[in-house]
């Protein structure tokens, strides 16, 4: 019956609270005139009640009090007559929408309809009694608002004593309430009371021990503990009864425990001020009430107690540990010495650290429940009821004592106090709360809750200054009015808080979590269980120290705390978050590996079963998709294993478990693969994918989300970017896999899931303007509009190339809804931005059909009508991509335009540049007999129209969007206007002067370049304010574009005059140089980088035009001038632009680029000083001026010898130059060493041919022959090798520069060497193929006889070309002199086996003589026939031997020429 009542009451309590939020839901909803919620509101508002009416006559049948009975029904009947009452007003409402009468009935009745809820809840057995106790608290409290105390009639040991027996009966009686919330609401009226019952007497206890106070001061003190006691008691109530009404809300149990807490601390705090001449012992008693309160924690860990992590819970355990134990043996020492005072310290230390001891347990626990798989954390509600109703409790209280006539000024102030505080809090909630939801209604309603709360505060606190002023009645009473709107105010915003839609979800712990909490738990009970026995023991020797067995007692406690220490910080050691997890999935992963593995033989031995229950395409898909998944954990592990413990079990766990499906995947892909390489390839990225996934986990387990093991982090970052990049790897497969064949799903699901992240939440901070935002985005929209129209072509023409098509376009749409995301998060107002996003979802929609049609084309490539709608779904995306420019633009219009004509300005340059080489060949011709003056008027009048431009572009910036646009569409076209009537100009001039043509077309070119950089900073300038730095590239952005359009009209006047213009073209040189210099200069990166070889190459190019500077300085012939300032234009930007590339090599460090750079611009300035002495000498040429030309020349070669060094070293140690004859001499070397081995490998796979049996001798003679070639393959082979080191020994002595100032210094020993080298391989490689050839019957053994003497003439001399600058008594020289002579060995051992073979081979010819005298007669003519051909034959033979040695003496080197002589 007991259980049934309880369940009823929970049931009603839960119901009530649905109830209330339901109203309340319906009354905002009538309010905010949010028609389509209202008949859901109150069709819920009628259930509810249903069912409230139905349990309230279930507790009152229950219940055995007739009172009560009654007071439940009549309290329930309000609710439905006053929910009646709420629904016919909101009827009203509606009808009449915007009535303010109505909506103030309609506020009324709703409040009305709360008031009844409230009492409802009151009426439950056990809330009521609550609200006795918290009343009776109350009424017990005005005891102390007196302003004397009575004087006490007992003596101070008496007092004392009943304080102490109070204080503890108190204590009992919190912990009782706690306890009784767990119970029956029965249990809880009963604790209430007695709590109460023990308060009074307390309070009592308290005043007498106030008397006793010899001072005000020390009695003002003991009554302001009193009122803590009290306020903390209250608050104890409050929470208890909290918890009873609604045991699942969360941290309600934490709360609960705190306001215990609360009250032990304040009856510490009141019995450490009242007995202070009785030191150690209520150290003591504060202790074990401490100890006695932080045991709650233990009990079901299931909530968070502190923010720790869990290695800094083990850091705190042990740091705690440490303490205790010092404090510990402290008590130990002062209560055999009788030092009380520092016996109380040391228990107080003790005390302190065992709580923090409990605490790191309880939190430790909590975190391994939470980390086990199975279990889930706790999720955060948007605000905490709980704190809403406790500022509500001490709201209204501090309210009552503002309007209480007994109250003195100080209570006044304390009060107000008080509600400024917990005014305070409640804004800066609603603020918060107000910031983290997403409905816009919640949003709204807790602003306008704030602003309610935050004026009737306002209002309050003015009426407060008043009275404190003067505390007249008046006074008094504004004071009175003023506090109903606050309370009022308060009141609602609590009601709206408890709306379930903003509690927290409280963890759930599963069981395995919970049985890995245990020895934990076990560890810290017995721990505080000891602890307690320990202090208990000591304060008893405190008073009495000469008590041995006490003493025995203690020890025994001592060594049990110790022991239990050691265990608990075992415990929570041995079950660190995720380690079991981590065994766990390395074992399954290794299980994966050895699947691979065993798939990876059978493929091997082509017995891997096919797979016939799904189709390829579906395990492609299925493949990619895990593989996918499997890279989205990889960066939470490794957040996880770097600090956040808790999570680490869960990611490891789910990251194994995606691995059994992933090698079922791969294996039945692989099964379904024909292409044994690409079988192979899928397993072994498969496997390398797991291995990497090993290597995460090991990192992981060993770093264990322990933020401060710093020294595994790194680990951890590089297993992680290992295992991205092996996901990368086997994504690029399977997506070329999937193209090859037409299944594009993976690119279809990579276009899908960019697109869904367009429409995740609040985008990461941006870190550019949308400007900047918008240019990435036009580029990546133009990317795809190419890669359509590519798509279109191949579809006709190469269907195969669609997949790589698909793959850029996948990879482009990619980075294009990553900036959008972000253009549309900058973009003002938020229409526009809302716009954009869109555009990009409909573009991505647009990919996937083409991407799909493109997969399905590859399939048939004959399919018409699949082609056909391949060309629509191009033309789509086109025209989707139009759509996405066009939103662009409606965001910002001007900047777009200015995109757009940047655009159309790089093309001019292009054109320019094309021009140029045209020029420079010298067919840039008119079409008709026109002269440059036809053109000059037109030149000028389209500049001067581009100045205008210029002015228009300029104030664009700070003006709008429209005027913008227009400004960078007009200088545009302008631009476009000047480059062709110019084109026209120097075509005019006749293909007879191309140096005056390039004059021309560089000064147009120098003005669309200033044009394209002073659009940029338009762009980036544009609504910035006046100061902002961007404002002033713009300006200076503007001078350049004067300075060369003026340089232009200057060009254009002075180009027909032959006196000025090569002056004229110098100076625009000059400028332009300068111009160059300012970009080389910027701390700007550049976009790709260089080789150092490549800007040594271009340090020629200014060799040569100083060289030429300085001739038209001795000259001074215009055509001269003309031609150096062409030339020195394109070698100085080439030089520049090749030093800067090269200097900003990954591989170059800062101090080598800052060498490079700073002496690139050194020889700039040189180049530009020579340049301007030159203009000097043609304006006034005197010889004193000419003769410095050539200090100028030597600072420019000064500077590039300086600039060419940087770039060497650049390459570090280990640069070469390839053209030097010492690295040529030195990889022929190594070149022929390795055509040696390979001849020699060749040689270990020959065998002598099979013969009869009975050609034993044959056989040995073949044998002898493959011996004795492999030993010279052996020989020659080290020979060269001891070459190269020789080489080496060589440069290192500096008897051979590494890179010799010339070349033909040392050519020659290098050409010896080199050409040795090249006839030892040559030499070896025949000899091997004669021995091929003789041990297969195909060759004479003459052949292999010349070619043994061949290698060992060749091997001569290569000892000769080292001999000639080597030390003779040197290592690598001994070794090759040892080496050269294997090879001779070799070749004699090969020669002797050849000619014995070949003299037994004459023994045994026998010559059959013929007996008829005719043919005797023939037979021997035939042989004298036969000697003469050979004789001739042999002459022959010898003369060309001698013209080749001839001509090959030619190009031997002279050292070996004098060894031959």
């Amino acid at each position: 019956m007991i259980l049934y009542i309880s369940n009823v009451f929970l049931f009603e309590d839960f119901l009530v609270s649905c109830i209330c939020s339901v109203i309340l839901q319906l009354d905002h909803y009538l309010q905010d005139h949010i028609m389509k919620y209202k008949d859901f509101a109150a069709r819920e508002t009628a259930q509810a009640l249903k069912t409230l009416a139905q349990a309230a006559r279930g507790v009152a049948a229950s219940t055995t009090d007739p009172v009560a009975a009654h007071a439940m029904l009549d309290s329930a009947r309000d609710v439905m007559e006053g929910s009646a009452m709420l629904i016919q007003e909101a009827k009203q409402a509606l009808a009449v929408p915007g009535d303010a009468d109505s909506q103030q009935r309609l506020a009324q009745v709703a409040k009305a309809v709360s008031h009844s809820l409230n009492n409802c809840v009151n009426c439950l057995p056990g809330q009521k009694d609550v609200d006795v106790a918290l009343k009776s608290i109350g009424e017990s409290s005005k005891k102390l608002l007196v302003d004397s105390l009575p004087p006490s009639s007992k003596s101070f040991q008496e007092a004392q004593s009943e304080l102490n027996q109070a204080a503890a009966d108190l204590n009992q009686s919190a912990g009782e309430v706690v306890h009784a919330t767990r119970g029956q609401s029965g249990e809880l009226a009963a604790a209430s009371g007695k709590f109460s019952d023990d308060f009074d007497e307390f309070l009592d206890a308290g005043i007498e021990m106030a008397g006793q106070a010899q001072t005000k001061e020390d009695q003002i003190q003991v009554i302001g503990n009193l009122k803590s006691i009290s306020m903390a008691s209250s608050k104890l109530l409050l929470a208890a009864k909290s918890l009873s009404v609604d045991p699942g809300a969360p941290n309600a149990k934490n709360l609960l425990a705190a306001a215990a807490r609360a009250v032990t601390e304040s009856i510490n705090q009141l019995i450490t001020l009242c007995t202070q001449q009785a030191p150690g012992q209520k150290e003591c008693d504060n202790a074990l009430r401490e100890l006695e309160t932080v045991k709650g924690m233990l009990d079901n860990p299931n909530e968070p107690v502190s923010d720790l992590s869990y290695f800094d819970c083990i850091e705190s355990v042990m740091e705690n540990s440490k303490v205790l134990g010092e404090s510990m043996a402290g008590i130990s020492q002062n209560a055999k010495t009788g030092d009380l005072l520092v016996f109380g310290e040391c228990v107080g230390v003790a005390s302190k650290a065992l709580c923090g001891l409990t605490e790191a347990a309880a939190q430790a626990a909590y975190l391994v429940g939470i980390s086990d798989p199975n279990s889930q954390a706790g999720q955060q509600g948007l605000v905490d009821p709980i704190q809403f109703a406790r500022a509500n409790q001490a709201i209204q209280m501090a309210c009552q004592n503002l309007v209480d006539p007994a109250s003195s000024p100080s209570q006044v102030l304390s009060a107000a106090t008080i509600v400024a505080k917990h005014t305070s809090a409640l804004c800066n909630a609603c603020r918060i709360a107000s910031s983290k939801t997403a409905n816009p209604i919640a949003k709204r309603h807790f602003v306008q809750s704030a602003k309610e709360v935050a004026n009737s505060t306002a209002n309050l606190v003015k009426t407060i200054k008043a009275l404190d002023g003067d505390f007249s009645e008046e006074n008094r009473n504004k004071c009175r009015i003023a506090t109903a709107p606050l309370i009022e105010a308060v009141e609602n915003l609590t009601a709206f808080a408890s709306n379930p839609e903003f509690v927290s979800i409280p963890a759930q712990i599963s069981t395995e979590g919970s049985r890995a909490q245990e020895p934990i738990l076990v560890s810290a009970k017995t721990m505080l269980e000891s602890s307690s026995l320990l202090i208990k023991t000591a304060r008893s020797l405190a008073i009495n120290p000469k008590d041995p067995p006490t003493w025995s007692v203690l020890a025994g406690h001592s060594h049990t705390v110790s022991d239990s220490i050691k265990s608990l910080i075992t415990s929570i050691r041995d079950k660190a978050p995720g380690q079991r997890e981590c065994d766990f999935s390395i074992d399954g992963i290794n299980k994966c590996i050895r699947d691979i593995e065993q798939a990876s033989l059978a493929a091997v031995s082509q017995s891997l079963a096919t797979r016939d229950d799904i189709s390829v395409e579906a395990l492609q898909e299925q493949l990619t998709s895990v593989v996918q998944e499997i890279g989205h954990l990889i960066d939470p592990i490794a957040t996880a294993a770097r600090g956040e413990a808790a999570q680490l079990g869960h990611k490891v766990t789910q990251l194994a478990s995606y691995f059994e499906p992933l090698v079922l995947a791969a294996v039945g892909v692989a099964s379904k693969t024909l292409n044994h390489q690409q079988q192979m390839t899928v397993l072994d990225q498969s496997k390398t994918l797991a291995e990497s996934a090993l290597q995460i986990l090991y990192a992981a387990k060993e770093g264990g989300g322990n933020p401060k093991a710093s020294h595994t982090h790194d680990a951890i970052t590089e297993a992680a970017q290992l295992m991205k990049e092996a996901v990368d790897d086997i994504m690029v497969t399977l997506n070329e896999a999937a193209s090859e064949v037409g299944m594009v799903g993976g690119m279809v699901d990579l276009i899908a899931e960019a697109m869904t992240k367009l429409d995740e939440g609040t985008p990461p901070d941006p870190k550019g303007t949308f400007v900047d935002y918008q240019t990435t985005v036009v580029k990546y929209s133009k990317a795809i509009a190419v890669t359509a129209q590519e798509m279109m072509t191949k579809s006709v023409t190469n269907p195969e190339e669609l997949g790589g098509l698909a793959s850029q376009m996948t990879n482009d749409y990619g980075h294009l809804a990553l900036q959008g995301r972000m253009a549309a998060a900058t973009a003002e107002p938020e229409e526009i931005g809302f716009q954009i996003r869109t555009r990009v979802q409909e573009l991505g929609h647009g990919c996937i059909f083409l991407v799909q049609k493109a997969g399905a084309l590859q399939i048939c490539p004959t399919d018409s009508y699949t082609k056909k709608e391949l060309i629509e779904c191009a033309r789509a995306v086109t025209e989707k991509v139009s759509l996405v420019l066009s939103a662009l633009q409606a965001g910002n219009k001007g900047t777009q335009a200015c995109i757009t004509a940047a655009s159309a300005v790089s093309g001019i340059i292009a054109d320019l540049d094309t021009t140029i080489m045209f020029a420079t060949a010298g067919t840039l011709n008119a079409e008709n007999n026109e002269s440059f003056a036809d053109h000059r008027e037109n030149i000028l009048k389209t500049a001067k129209a581009l100045v205008e431009d210029t002015k228009l572009l300029v104030s664009g910036a700070a003006s709008s969007q429209d005027k913008l646009a227009q400004a960078a569409q007009s200088s545009a076209n302008t631009i476009t206007q000047l480059a062709e009537v110019v084109k026209l100009g120097a075509a005019s001039l006749g293909s007879d002067d191309p140096e005056t043509q390039v004059v021309l077309i560089n000064a147009i070119k120098d003005v669309a370049k200033a044009l394209s950089d002073l659009i940029g900073a338009t762009k980036g300038a544009a609504s910035k304010p006046a100061d902002d730095p961007s404002m002033y590239q713009l300006k200076g952005a503007a001078k350049v574009m004067v300075t060369n359009v003026t340089s232009l009209l200057k060009t254009v006047k002075a180009v027909e005059d032959e006196a000025t213009r090569g002056t004229r073209a110098l100076e625009a040189t000059i400028e332009y140089i300068k111009q160059e210099l300012t970009v080389f200069q910027s701390s700007e990166v550049p976009e790709k980088t260089s080789s150092p070889e490549e800007s040594i190459r271009m340090t020629k190019g200014i060799t040569m035009a100083t060289a030429k500077a300085v001739a038209a300085g001795n000259s001074c012939r215009q055509e001269d001038v003309i031609a150096t300032a062409n030339l020195s234009r394109k070698a100085v930007a080439d030089m520049l632009t090749a030093c800067k590339q090269a200097s900003y090599h990954p591989d170059v460090s800062k101090e080598v680029r800052e060498r490079a750079l700073r002496f690139g611009t050194e020889c700039t300035l040189g180049y530009l000083e020579l340049l301007e002495h030159v203009l000097l000498i043609l304006q006034k040429a005197t010889p004193e001026l000419k003769h410095q030309l050539a200090s100028f020349s030597k600072r420019v070669a000064s500077a590039v010898t300086e600039l060419i060094q940087s770039a060497e070293a650049m390459k570090g140690t280990e640069w070469v130059d390839p053209e030097d004859p010492t690295v040529i001499a030195e990889t022929e070397l190594l070149g022929a060493a390795a055509s040696i081995e390979a001849a020699a490998k060749k040689l270990e796979q020959l065998k002598p041919r099979a013969k009869p049996k009975q050609a034993d001798e044959t056989l040995d003679f073949e044998e002898q022959i493959l011996e004795a070639a492999k030993s010279i393959a052996a020989a020659t082979s080290a020979l060269v090798k001891s070459a190269s080191a020789a080489q080496r020994e060589l440069v290192a002595q500096g008897k051979v520069g590494a890179i010799p100032a010339n070349a033909a210094d040392d050519g020659q020993w290098s050409q010896g060497l080199i050409s040795a080298a090249r006839m030892v391989a040559a030499a070896t490689s025949n000899l091997c193929e004669a021995a091929n050839a003789s041990v297969q019957g195909h060759a004479s053994e003459e052949k292999l006889i010349s070619s043994a003497k061949q290698v060992a003439a060749s091997t001569a001399q290569l000892l000769v070309a080292c001999k000639v600058k080597a030390d003779h008594d040197s290592e690598a020289m001994r070794r090759l002199q040892a080496a050269g002579n294997a090879v001779k060995r070799a070749s004699d051992n090969l020669v002797r086996a050849a000619q014995k073979a070949a003299f037994g081979k004459a023994e045994d010819d026998d010559v059959v003589v013929k007996t008829k005298f005719v043919g005797g007669i023939a037979q021997i003519i035939a042989a004298q026939e036969e000697m003469l051909k050979k004789e001739r034959e042999l002459e022959e033979a010898r003369k060309k031997l001698a013209q080749i040695r001839q001509q090959q003496y030619k190009f031997l080197p002279t050292e070996l020429r004098e060894d031959e002589g």
